[in-house]
This record gives structure tokens, sequence and C-alpha cells, in this order.
């Protein structure tokens, strides 16, 4: 295997996962095998589902062992069992002590056998861990932000440091939102290097349908997502109270996973909403397409966490709005980049079960505004988050990583990419470069085991 400059084929990604592919990881899916100019190659740490996510090149990382010290017996027996003092406050060994820094899998020795054109390290947490192993490859690399990923482990001591380091070190870093470009560029990413980088979603698969009142006042509101609280599914348990009081015959649909589910079910029960609350799981996009064609609204009411924890554009939003179903959600993160309030749905502020009852109540009660909001969502989330254009603009920042130009517009806003001066702002990407004599010496923050 090799890339352009020995076979003569088209350029070669090599995609850096943890995991390929969870469940709900369908948007890096459709990435990895919708590009056409770009051939691709997956490295993962761990392989799941691959029948739902069929992929002919995904070749798994092997794990290294942590090398052992050899040499000066005597030392290590002195340190370790008499001055019970480990690590060692010096070398007593040929390989190393064993807090020091190591490969801890072969994607050195991948990426050198494969010599990709780039290297693309989806979510950001992992291109902190696989630092060290990007560096000594020496090939150009972008990373990908997607969420949770741009605050996850921020807080943990010499994270930041090292994220800054990546940021320095890429060529280029994406975000799958405005206001998460803004979060990596607070964070010490230089502006120069951000790219929005939207979720492709295939609309040619989605049927649209416009939405209208229910005669026999039997509603139906849809929510799928991940079962965390950014969510903001608390929220819309606590508002429907409000709703059922003139729509008693309401059901509110709950797609999806996650941790979060036992203290839902909980307090659906506390609440006395069983039976207006139906918890459906998992969806593959074939039924899950069947409950948006069956329900008038979809709702996600999304909050900043206290671990900062935001939303970029939400996949499953995007996807209800091209079926036709409007929107009731909130001012948070990317929403409001998908969702126009008054146009195609309702955004109210996070934590607010008042206001999004009164929402929904405003929406449900007026089948013209329904009518006009379920065909408006269906043509903005079409005519702005489509596949091919995403795909499209992938490629031309795998182009730019290369050293080349873009072939199409580049859609991201002022004040980022080359359109830093456009806004004016500086180049300067705060202390992005402290720790940079730590990366000289190969690192002393080992992160081999997160995530």
């Amino acid at each position: 295997m090799a890339g352009t400059s020995e076979n003569g084929d088209r350029p070669l990604v090599v995609s850096l996962c943890g995991t390929y592919l969870k469940k709900e990881m369908q948007s890096l899916y459709r990435q990895i095998a919708g590009l056409e100019e770009h051939r691709n190659i997956v490295f993962a740490e761990k392989i799941a589902n691959p029948d739902m996510f069929p992929f002919d090149e995904v070749v798994q990382m092997k794990k290294r062992t942590r090398p052992r010290p050899r040499g000066n017996f005597l030392l290590r027996f002195w340190y370790k069992h008499l001055r019970r003092q480990w690590p060692p406050p010096r070398p007593v060994g040929s390989v190393g002590r064993e807090n020091e820094y190591y490969h801890p899998y072969d994607l050195v020795d991948l990426l050198g056998e494969t010599k990709p054109d780039v290297v693309h390290c989806y979510y950001g947490h992992k291109a902190v861990k696989y630092l060290w192993m990007l560096q000594a490859a020496k090939l150009p690399y972008v990373i990908s932000f997607h969420g949770v990923d741009v605050v996850k482990f921020v807080g943990e001591k010499g994270y930041l440091e090292k994220l800054r380091i990546a940021f320095k070190d890429a060529r280029l870093v994406m975000a799958r939102s405005e206001s998460l470009l803004e979060r990596l560029a607070e964070l010490g990413c230089p502006r120069e290097k951000l790219r929005l980088n939207r979720t492709p979603i295939p609309f040619d698969r989605i049927e649209f349908r416009e939405r209208s009142a229910p005669a026999d006042g039997n509603w139906k509101l849809v929510q799928a997502c991940r079962l965390i609280p950014k969510k903001g599914i608390f929220t819309v348990l606590d508002a429907l109270p409000k709703v059922l009081k003139r729509w008693p015959k309401l059901k509110y649909y709950l797609a999806g996973i996650g941790p979060s589910r036992g203290e839902i079910a909980e307090a659906v029960r506390v609440r006395g909403l069983s039976e207006n609350v139906e918890m459906l799981g998992w969806l593959d996009q074939e039924k899950l397409q069947r409950v948006y064609h069956e329900s008038q609204l979809f709702l996600h009411p999304s909050q900043l966490t206290q671990e900062n924890d935001q939303e970029g554009v939400p996949n499953s939003m995007l996807e209800a709005m091209a079926s036709g179903l409007p929107v009731v959600a909130t001012f948070h993160g990317g929403i409001p980049e998908a969702v126009t309030h008054g146009s195609d749905g309702l955004l109210v502020p996070e934590r607010s079960p008042e206001e999004l009852a009164a929402a929904l109540t405003d929406l449900m009660g007026d089948p013209e505004k329904l009518s006009q909001f379920s065909h408006n969502a269906a043509e903005s989330a079409r005519g702005r988050f489509g596949f091919d254009a995403q795909i499209r603009n992938l490629e031309d920042i795998y182009r730019e990583a290369r050293g080349l130009d873009r072939v199409g517009p580049d859609p991201t806003p002022l004040g980022y990419g080359s359109r830093v001066s456009e806004q004016g702002h500086g180049d300067d990407p705060g202390d992005a470069d402290e720790g940079a004599e730590q990366r000289a010496a190969g690192g002393a923050i080992p992160l081999e085991e997160k995530g």
C-alpha cells in the first residue's frame, strides 16, 4: 500500500478513529465512504458493527506492550524494594523508566507502510492521544471536532497543553458548526487553520411530507438523540404536563440509547407520563424515518452542561427537517445555524420548561403556521446541508492540507480560515506554543489509555 506518489492513483487519505464505528457514528461513515476524489483507508483501535458500516479497507491497529526496563538489576531492586521509590529518580535501565512515553499502537509503522497524502484524525481527544505518533510519522494531518470532543478532558492536567500542540502541528482543524469554531479559537487554535465542515446528510433518501395538525388531537412529538444530559430531555418531561392540559392524547417518542436511559425512565414514571412517553431505543434509519413521518414536530432543547459540553448541528434534527418536521429547540450551540426562529421552527432559552411548553402550544395551535414551517424546514435543510456539497468541501479541505488550491467555495464564515483578515482577528494562537520543549523531548503526559 502506498500514497499517490508511489502508485499514481487518487490521493490517499487515512481516516484515524478510536472505534470504527459505534452505531451513532453514521455521519462519520458517510464521510469515510463518500469520498470521490480521494482513496481512503481506515485505521482504528477497535472495529465494531462492520455489517452496519461496510468498508473495504479497515485496519485494526495493534496495541503494544509497555517496554520493561532492562539492565542494572541491583539499582532497580534498591529503588523498588528497599527505598520503595518507584518510578526511580533517574534511569536505571537501557530501555527507560516505566513512566516514560512509548508508542502504544503500531500507528507509526502503518503510516510508514501506506504513505498517505493526508491523515484525518476524527475527534479532538483522539488527536491528543495519537499526538506523539502523528509527529513521529511526519505526515500532514487534519483534525475534525464534532461536539463533546471540544471540551472532553480539557480540565485534566496537561491535556490542554497537548491539544494546543496538536493545533500547532495540524495543517487544518475542522468543526461542524460556527459555535464550535469559536470555541476552538478560544482554546488556542489559530483562526487561519479553522474550517467549517458540516455533516453530509443524504437527503435523497428522505421523503418529504407536509405536516398538518391531527384532527383527533393525537399529536406525536419526536426527539432522536443520545440519552445524555446536554440533550435537554428532562426539560421536555417538565414541559409536557403543561401541553397535556390542552392535548391529553399527545405522545412523545424518544429514540436513542445512552447512559441516562434509566434516569429518564424513572423520571417518566415519577411524573406520571407513562401513557404519553414512549422510549424507542436505538432505531435504524428506516425505522427512524417511519417515526418521523408519523410525527408532527421534532424536539431538541439542548443545553450547555457543567462540563461545557455543547452541540454542533445535530444530524437527527437536519434529517427531521428534511422530512418536513418543524423544530422546537433552544438557542444553543449550532442549532440556530440550522433553525431559523419563526420560519422553520421556534427556539427558546435553555432549561426553560415554561417557554418550551409555550412554543409547543403556539405551533400546535396554529395549523397554518405548522404547514408553512413544514415546507420551510425541508427547503432550508436540503438547501444548506446537502450530502454532495459537504463531501466536496471535505475533499477541498484535504486539498488545502496537501498545499493545493480549493476547487469549490469555502463555507467557512468570516473571521476564520482564509477570511481571518476580513474580521480583523490576529494570528496569535495564545499560548499554543507552550510545551514545545516537552514535545521535543517526547512528552511526559501519557494519555494512551484515554477514550
